[in-house]
């Protein structure tokens, strides 16, 4: 266990992340996915020692964090495991296939609708997902509305729910270190999210502002969405369900096959260690330093055994050193 940030908590290297398991039928879908393996996942990763679950109020529009709460219901309470989840990305019902905007004006109705969806009292760690631009969601950056949220007026709101006890710690998803500095001098970020793997380094400068302010540091996606797990190929992503966002994702359609060259770097270290090249790639991202921990996903126990052992992995220099070598 390490602790996260200065914010109290202590987490395992590894936390189970429920992007995978929210089903079908909206914008960022993984395809269609059964409850009950989604619980036994959850359960299993619980079992097996990750005392942490992501989610996120958008995965699923309510359902992952729905999936979640009937996954822990029956737990006993010194059993439970700590619950992190996002919100500001607001959807309509009627339109699945829309793209959710990104705001901060209802965090405080949020903050009850994800209580009342995961059945507990208080949240452990609650994040902003992206900065409020008033706008629909683009990964790339993309337009800001006249109307967004200034992030100093809705880290004040973060700061008072966390006063109020309707959560524990407060985060920033995605945000970058201009916007750490302007949350920071109204309240300590107690962790941020970023996206971050041996693909995708580019969240290095928020790391390092993390690392030296005492805040936490939990990354998404250390296996690409699957792609550093050593499962994919051209044919694997050509075979993708329509209704699996990675099938038309550039990440997973340009430049493939150098970015599956990094994918042979972690195999000769994963046969060496005996353990998957997916927990190679997740305990390269955890070898970095200021990361605390890992948000890594799985929709069956059975991928939940192919990354558990990620933390116990010990990259030596000259394995990273050879890694290095094929980064794109």
């Amino acid at each position: 266990m390490i602790e996260l940030g200065s914010s109290g908590l202590r987490i395992s290297r590894t936390g189970f992340g429920s992007w995978g398991i929210a089903g079908a039928g909206w914008r960022w879908s993984w395809g269609a996915q059964d409850d009950a393996e989604s619980i036994q996942a959850v359960r299993h990763a619980v079992r097996k020692g990750v005392n942490w679950i992501d989610t996120a109020a958008v995965y699923g529009y309510g359902h992952s964090e729905e999936v979640v709460g009937k996954a822990i219901a029956d737990l006993p309470h010194d059993e439970r495991p700590l619950i992190f989840t996002k919100g500001g990305l607001v959807w309509d019902p009627a339109e699945p296939d829309a793209t959710p905007r990104r705001t901060m004006k209802h965090v405080r109705r949020e903050v009850e609708e994800s209580l009342r969806r995961l059945g507990v009292e208080t949240i452990d760690l609650y994040q902003v997902h992206w900065p409020d631009t008033g706008e629909p969601l683009d990964w790339n950056g993309g337009g800001r509305s006249p109307n967004a949220t200034p992030v100093g007026e809705y880290w004040q709101v973060m700061a008072e729910l966390k006063a109020e006890g309707k959560v524990r710690a407060i985060g920033l998803s995605n945000h970058g270190v201009a916007d750490l500095e302007i949350a920071e001098r109204i309240a300590h970020v107690d962790a941020i999210q970023p996206q971050f793997s041996a693909l995708n380094r580019s969240a290095a400068p928020e790391i390092a502002w993390a690392d030296a302010h005492g805040t936490g540091v939990i990354v998404y996606s250390p296996m690409e969405s699957g792609l550093l797990t050593g499962a994919f190929s051209a044919e694997r992503v050509a075979a993708l369900p329509e209704d699996d966002w990675r099938k038309h994702h550039p990440s997973f359609t340009t430049g493939l096959a150098e970015r599956l060259a990094v994918v042979e770097a972690f195999r000769p270290i994963a046969e060496r260690d005996g353990v998957s090249i997916a927990a190679v790639a997740v305990a390269w991202t955890l070898a970095w330093p200021g990361v605390t921990g890992a948000i890594v996903g799985a929709r069956n126990a059975a991928q939940v055994d192919g990354w558990l052992p990620a933390g116990e992995v010990r990259l030596t220099p000259a394995d990273l050193e050879e890694i290095a070598r094929v980064l794109p």
